[in-house]
């Protein structure tokens, strides 16, 4: 794994992300995440995978009790190197035929981030305009998953919506949004 100090572009890309979306992460200075960043160097491995996939990740919040930062993809729209993916394995290997390549969970999984979480969508959504022509898997309760559905949400008409399709299926127009913890 690369070092901090061994991807000097990468950092510059994510500084300047923070210093240009401030209402993200307001209270919140660089020096300190920078300082968690090179702490933890094997973090940077999954925010260049963020990035590669057009994930756009930024700063959305910090955890006092751990120090840890929360960064999350925040691209406009879905990342376009994570779509035509089904929910999970389980999903994928139930089709029949036309399978797609891979799953959101098991790229989420080779990454080293976690999808997000539907509470943390909304909260998303709260910095900003997001999925609005395009729609992300989000980590799906195992009651509604033990069903054979998966969660997935978007913004329509000025508002968050959660919906839901069977796990095996896939769209153009769908990834997955993902979290890491700094």
């Amino acid at each position: 794994m690369k070092a901090a100090k061994t991807n000097p572009a990468l950092l510059e890309v994510l500084k300047t992300r923070f210093e240009k979306n401030m209402s993200r992460h307001r209270g919140i200075e660089w020096t300190k995440v920078q300082a968690r960043l090179d702490a933890s160097p094997e973090k940077l491995r999954s925010l260049a995978e963020m990035e590669e996939t057009g994930g756009e990740p930024d700063v959305i919040g910090h955890d006092k009790k751990t120090g840890q930062f929360l960064f999350v993809d925040c691209s406009p729209e879905t990342p376009k190197g994570r779509v035509s993916v089904c929910y999970d394995r389980e999903g994928l290997e139930s089709r029949k035929e036309h399978r797609p390549k891979d799953t959101a969970m098991d790229m989420a999984a080779a990454m080293g981030i976690e999808m997000l979480t539907e509470e943390q969508y909304f909260a998303l959504q709260k910095l900003g305009d997001f999925d609005s022509k395009t729609s992300s898997w989000i980590k799906t309760p195992d009651d509604i998953r033990k069903l054979g559905g998966a969660l997935y949400g978007d913004r329509r008409y000025g508002r968050v919506f959660i919906g839901h399709n069977g796990a095996q299926s896939y769209y153009a127009a769908r990834a997955f949004r993902g979290c890491l913890k700094v």
